[in-house]
C-alpha cells in the first residue's frame, strides 16, 4: 500500500511514517515510479508503535525489540517480559524522582538551596 493509505489507516502522517522509515522501524519498496509501497502488515505494526510508545518505550527500545517480537514462538509471553522490564525501570526512576523531591523540599527556605544540604543555611 502506498504511503497516504497507510497514513489514512493508522491515523499517522505521512512525514511520520517516513522518519519511521528513515530510523528503520518500518520497510517500505520503492516502485519504479518512485513511490513507496508498505506491507500491509505494517498497519499492525505501526499500532503497536504507537501503543509502544504511550507505554513509555522509545522509538529505539521499540526498534530493538521489534525483531525479538516478531521471532517470539510467544509474543504474549515475549510482551510480557519487555513490560516487567519496562516496570522495573519506571519503578527504580519513580523512587530515584521520590528522592529527589524530598532533596528539593529540605532546600526550601534555606537561602542558598545550592549548597550541600548541611551547609545550606550558613549564608548564601
Amino acid at each position: 500500500m502506498r504511503i497516504g493509505e497507510l497514513a489514512a489507516q493508522t491515523g499517522m502522517s505521512r512525514d511520520t511514517i517516513r522518519f519511521y522509515e528513515k530510523v528503520g522501524l518500518v520497510t517500505g519498496r520503492r516502485l519504479a515510479n518512485g513511490y513507496r509501497d508498505f506491507p500491509p502488515e505494517t498497519v499492525a505494526w505501526l499500532a503497536y508503535v504507537r501503543t509502544a510508545q504511550a507505554l513509555g518505550f522509545t522509538l529505539a527500545e521499540i526498534a530493538r525489540t521489534g525483531e525479538t517480537l516478531r521471532e517470539a514462538p510467544d509474543s504474549a509471553e515475549a510482551l510480557s517480559a519487555l513490560f516487567e522490564e519496562k516496570l522495573r525501570i519506571v519503578e527504580t526512576r519513580i523512587a530515584e524522582l521520590a528522592t529527589l523531591r524530598t532533596d528539593l523540599v529540605t532546600r526550601i527556605g534555606t537561602g542558598c538551596p545550592l549548597r550541600p544540604i548541611g551547609q545550606a543555611a550558613a549564608g548564601g
